[in-house]
């Protein structure tokens, strides 16, 4: 092919870049070494839920990218999600004050530049940091993304599986981690021996094992990551009264320390959007942006469940809204499952300073498609600032490959003043929901005989279930429907009881609990095994086996959504 002069691969950029629509700019093309604000380099907002990856060295100018991007969707009025690892991001609560290098960068590229400040929300997980507390329940939270943190392997993540199903069947509420504790004790002890039988794949041996990992995760002190209140993620999804979409900094700093929990719970995160969000379509501007920084955590030694889910939750959140951009140092770095889904590229300087980081640069290069370009040479000697870039235009087509000089923050780049993150945090409307944690009644207090009243003994000895009413006969057919009805988020199929309170279908009886255990540690949780376990969850679960083993239960992720935790 000939070579084109600069003119014709400058036209061939100012039409790709042509655009109708809303768009984010990201600055202007450099060709043949020439910066060309007449040719301006930009993605479509529509687009923006098709996904995206930001990557390079370190030291490129990734996070003032992100700073960047952020700055302007929140303008557009669409609420971003950052994990600001460093705490850099912070400075987005502080308007940047101009110099003679940014003017003389800005004009260059055509950028009417003014600082400005920006809608801001600091979380910090756990309350780890300077920021509102985020936690999650552990039943939210899902056995394979907490096998994940735990760094079980297959076999004993599918056994966790197994402990969540028994807990979910049976009202055992796994808020924190000695909720799941307690429950594991209970199967591995001999009032539970039998129930551990019955869920068949789970081994004592391998119950003991989690166990361990268990403790050793309390031992970290991780516990305080995980109970209420829970963080309901349709707070990412606010916008400012002016209009202006929130941007939402979730701080980690001791990340070094914890880098696996971060990444799961980031991912968490989106899984509860994934599980919550009606379907979208496609939109003018997408519901939520997320920048998943440091991706690559994501997917060191992850497991095969654990990869399907993350590419199945790509694939499909686009359709709610939400966009993600994954942040790391090379394409290679993602799974080519996952990498094939992001469509808009923003790939800064790579070094090849190794074999190791030719090999990256080659694999890089074939990620993008043919250009007037030698990306080889190009991403090596990219400057600070500097990006090739193509994205997805509003026909679905890839726009040119263009190395772009990006535009400039008009926020601070560097964290801002830790007395205005403290203000900010303790004006913010957030910090009244979830920043007391509490305690309530839950698999533990169940298990330990600390259970509120409705678990003891009622007033002719008996162990009260749930559903008993109040002349002592238990309804087991109200309680299975209930128990349906919560687990499949829809009215339950099953018959209701007549008038004279007898039941239109036969149900099996519920079976008392043994004596010898009504005294025991164990006693208060003979309402719900007595009850559930005796009669009516079995009775039910012969009747909508077949049906529940069609339904998804729980999220891609293991996860349990909102709507059906209510």
């Amino acid at each position: 092919m000939a070579n084109k002069t600069t003119a014709e691969k400058l036209a061939t950029l100012q039409k790709g870049y042509t655009l109708e629509g809303a768009t984010i700019e990201l600055g202007a093309a450099i060709v043949d070494g020439e910066l060309h604000k007449d040719a301006p380099v930009r993605l479509p907002l529509s687009m923006m839920n098709r996904h995206g990856l930001v990557a390079g060295a370190t030291g490129t100018g990734k996070t003032v990218t992100l700073h960047m991007m952020a700055e302007q969707l929140s303008t557009a009025g669409v609420p971003v999600f950052l994990a600001d690892i460093k705490g850099d991001l912070s400075g987005l609560a502080t308007a940047a004050v101009g110099s003679e290098k940014l003017t003389a960068r800005t004009e260059g590229i055509g950028q009417p530049w003014q600082g400005k400040t920006f809608p801001v929300e600091f979380l910090a997980l756990g309350g780890d940091g300077n920021g509102v507390p985020v936690r999650a329940t552990v039943s939210s939270f899902g056995p394979i993304l907490l096998s994940r943190i735990m760094e079980l392997n297959d076999t004993q993540e599918s056994s966790l599986q197994l402990v969540f199903y028994f807990a979910d069947k049976n009202g055992l509420e796994l808020i924190d981690l000695k909720d799941l504790r307690a429950v594991i004790q209970f199967l591995t002890s001999d009032e539970g021996k039998d129930q551990l039988e019955e869920l068949g794949g789970l081994s004592k041996a391998t119950a003991g094992v989690i166990l361990r990992e268990l403790v050793s995760l309390e031992a970290q002190g991780l516990e305080r990551f995980f109970g209420e209140p829970e963080f309901d993620t349709a707070e990412l999804l606010r916008t400012a009264p002016d209009g202006r979409g929130v941007i939402t900094c979730l701080e980690l700093p001791t990340l070094q320390t914890k880098p696996m929990l971060f990444s799961t719970f980031l991912m968490w995160l989106l899984a509860d959007l994934f599980e919550d969000l009606p379907e979208a379509g496609d939109l003018d501007k997408p519901k939520l942006v997320f920048f998943l920084d440091e991706a690559h955590l994501l997917f060191n030694d992850a497991s095969k469940a654990f990869l399907e889910a993350i590419t199945t939750t790509v694939r499909l959140i686009r359709s709610k809204g939400v966009g993600i951009f994954f942040v790391t140092q090379t394409p290679k770095d993602v799974p080519a499952e996952v990498l094939g889904q992001l469509a808009n590229r923003v790939q800064h300087a790579l070094r090849a300073f190794t074999p190791e980081d030719a090999k990256a640069l080659k694999a890089t290069v074939s990620t993008f498609p043919l250009s007037d370009y030698d990306l080889e040479e190009t991403l090596t000697s990219a400057g600070i600032g500097e990006a090739v870039i193509t994205v997805m235009n509003e026909k679905g087509a890839p726009t040119p490959v263009a190395l772009t000089r990006l535009r400039a923050p008009e926020s601070v780049m560097g964290p801002s003043d830790e007395a205005l993150v403290r203000s900010t945090v303790a004006a913010s409307a957030l910090l009244a929901r979830y920043g007391t944690a509490v305690d309530n009644p839950s698999a533990f207090e169940k298990l330990s005989g600390k259970a509120a009243a409705p678990t003891g003994p009622t007033a002719d000895g008996r162990v009260a279930v749930p559903g008993r009413a109040a002349g002592g006969t238990t309804d087991i057919d109200a309680e299975a429907r209930r128990i349906e009805e919560e687990i499949l988020g829809r009215p339950s199929s099953r018959p209701a009881a007549s008038g004279d309170g007898t039941r239109r279908s036969r149900t099996e009886e519920p079976r008392e609990p043994r004596p010898e255990a009504r005294d025991s540690m164990m006693g208060d949780l003979g309402g719900v095994l007595g009850g559930a376990l005796g009669g009516g969850l079995k009775s039910m679960a012969r009747s909508i086996g077949t049906q529940l083993g069609r339904e998804l239960l729980r999220g891609v992720f293991g996860t349990s959504s909102r709507r059906r935790r209510r």
